[in-house]
């Protein structure tokens, strides 16, 4: 059964307009089901139950986070959604049919810079619809289009050790789309981004979002970018990866970075950190260090 979806937040009220966007949200066609999804690895000392049952739908055009502690199973689970892995039970459906293996109706953006350093900016960009294919002047033209949207057209020739980090996550981003995928599957793709880089990155990804009918679930460890981004946040519990709850954000759209102090942001942050680092948790991370300092040394 899939989770209720969080309506009437108790730690903050959502306005009329945020009521509104969201029940247009629920209009839409569902792109992404996943169903009772499990997932075990084997490992010398028993199985490991990675994802246990994980149910959720992501509806067309909306932008969806995902995140959880450390160890929850979101990456595995969107090699699942993206056909890099296989499921041990339950299914993956895109637009009611079963996700098998890898396809260019999903596009895939990693945190790892995965261009290929052999190829131009141009060439890495038409790589997918070539292997589709596809040939003749339209793939260049087409692909200069999606360099255009990332603002890079005057580095199309450009090799990707000639690129800054941002400049070749933009360019993951163009390749991933010039397949015009049905969902942009992204797994914490400015994790190691410089906070400047990583805030500019944000608002490039939004822009596109706005722009193109293309759904995104994103993976994330970091609770600003997920209230940020997101139109709901599908919070995950470890050991094994469940879903905890399933939050609308309630901040209006379009997002700006001074919202990030506003009451509704913060609540929304607050209520993710409470689930992730439930009371007490913080007991279990103390580490077991004894004092090495002269008595009444203190620094807090």
């Amino acid at each position: 059964m899939i989770p209720p979806v969080i309506d009437n937040i108790d730690y903050l009220t959502q306005s009329q307009q945020v009521k509104e966007r969201f029940a247009r949200l629920k209009e839409r066609p569902v792109v992404l089901s996943v169903e009772k999804l499990g997932k075990v690895f084997p490992s010398p000392g028993g199985n490991v139950t990675a994802l246990h049952e994980v149910e959720f739908e992501v509806f067309r055009r909306e932008f969806m986070c995902v995140i959880g502690p450390s160890g929850c199973g979101k990456s595995t689970l969107i090699r699942i959604l993206a056909g890099l892995e296989t499921e041990s039970n339950g299914r993956v459906l895109l637009d009611d049919t079963a996700v098998t293996g890898p396809g260019p109706d999903r596009g895939m953006v990693f945190q790892s810079y995965t261009l290929f350093p052999w190829l131009t900016v141009k060439q890495n960009v038409m790589f997918g619809p070539k292997m589709e294919g596809k040939s003749g002047p339209s793939v260049e033209a087409d692909a200069r289009q999606w360099i255009e949207l990332v603002g890079l057209l005057d580095f199309e020739n450009s090799y990707p050790h000639q690129l800054s980090g941002g400049m070749k996550q933009r360019v993951a981003i163009a390749r991933a789309l010039a397949n015009r995928p049905r969902i942009l599957l992204m797994d914490e793709p400015f994790g190691a981004l410089d906070a400047q880089t990583r805030a500019q990155m944000q608002s490039y990804l939004l822009q596109i979002w706005r722009n193109l009918d293309i759904t995104i679930l994103f993976i994330t460890h970091d609770l600003d970018e997920a209230v940020y981004l997101s139109d709901r946040i599908l919070v995950l519990k470890s050991n094994p990866g469940e879903v905890d709850e399933i939050i609308e954000v309630p901040v209006p759209r379009p997002r700006t970075l001074d919202q990030t102090i506003t009451p509704e942001f913060i609540a929304t942050k607050r209520r993710i950190n409470q689930l992730i680092h439930p009371e007490g948790s913080e007991k279990q991370d103390q580490l077991p260090f004894p004092r090495m300092t002269v008595k009444g040394d203190d620094v807090e």
